[in-house]
C-alpha cells in the first residue's frame, strides 16, 4: 500500500475514497476497456498516486495526448515527477476549462476515472458527468470502476442509473477478484450526443 495514499486518505477521506490504490490488474482492465491503445487523446479523472495512470501510460500510443485532473495538489506534484511526459492539473473536474485545452470543439477518445463516485453527493456526480461527457467524441468511451457488492447498495444503484442515463450504451466487465476490494468496470459509450438512453448492463 502507498503510505502517501493512506496519509491522504486519512486527511481527505471524502475525496480520496479508498484505503488503497487500485491494483495493477484492475488498472489494466480499465485501460483495456477504454481502448487506450487506440486513443489519440485521453482524459483521466482523479489519478491519485498514479495506479491507473501507469496502466494508461503503458497502453497510450506514441504521439497521443493525455490530461489528468486531480484535486489533491500533493498527488499532482508527485504525478508530474513520475510521469514527466504527461500533463496534470490540480483542479476540480467540473471546473476545468476544456476550451483552453484541448480547445473549443475538440474531444477525447477516452475518459477514465478513479473518482469515488458513491462518496459524492448526486449534485456533484451530475456536475462532473455533465461537464466531462460532452467532451467525448461520438463512440468515445468513459470507464470507471465499482466495488463488487457495494454497487448493489442504494448509492451504487443511483450512480449506475445516473451514468446509464447519460450515455448511449452501458456495459460491465467481469470482476477483478485480485483487487482490494474486488471490483469491476463500467464501460459507457457516447452516442452522437450525450443524452439519456437505456442501459445494456447485465448487472
Amino acid at each position: 500500500m502507498s503510505w502517501v495514499f493512506l496519509k491522504e486518505f486519512v486527511r481527505n477521506w471524502e475525496t480520496t475514497g479508498a484505503v488503497a490504490p487500485s491494483s495493477l490488474a484492475l488498472a489494466r482492465r480499465i485501460a483495456e476497456a477504454a481502448k487506450i491503445h487506440e486513443s489519440k487523446r485521453v482524459l483521466e479523472l482523479g489519478p491519485g498516486t498514479g495506479a491507473l495512470t501507469e496502466a494508461v501510460a503503458e497502453a497510450l500510443p506514441k504521439g497521443s495526448e493525455y490530461l489528468g485532473l486531480e484535486l489533491n495538489e500533493i498527488f499532482v506534484k508527485q504525478l508530474g515527477q513520475r510521469f514527466p511526459n504527461l500533463r496534470f492539473e490540480a483542479v476540480p473536474a467540473q471546473e476545468f476549462d476544456f476550451n483552453q485545452w484541448p480547445g473549443e470543439g475538440e474531444t477525447f477518445d477516452a475518459v477514465v476515472s478513479g473518482l469515488p463516485w458513491t462518496a459524492f453527493p448526486e449534485s456533484l456526480q451530475k456536475a462532473i458527468l455533465d461537464h466531462v461527457l460532452p467532451r467525448l467524441r461520438p463512440g468515445g468511451i468513459f470507464v470507471t470502476f465499482a466495488y463488487t457488492g457495494f454497487h448493489l447498495l442504494p448509492k451504487g444503484r443511483c450512480f449506475r442509473d445516473l451514468l446509464a442515463s447519460r450515455c448511449y450504451k452501458l456495459t460491465t466487465t467481469t470482476t477483478v477478484w485480485g483487487n482490494l476490494p474486488p471490483a469491476f468496470v463500467y464501460v459507457a459509450t457516447a452516442g452522437e450526443a450525450v443524452a439519456p438512453a437505456n442501459s445494456n448492463s447485465g448487472r
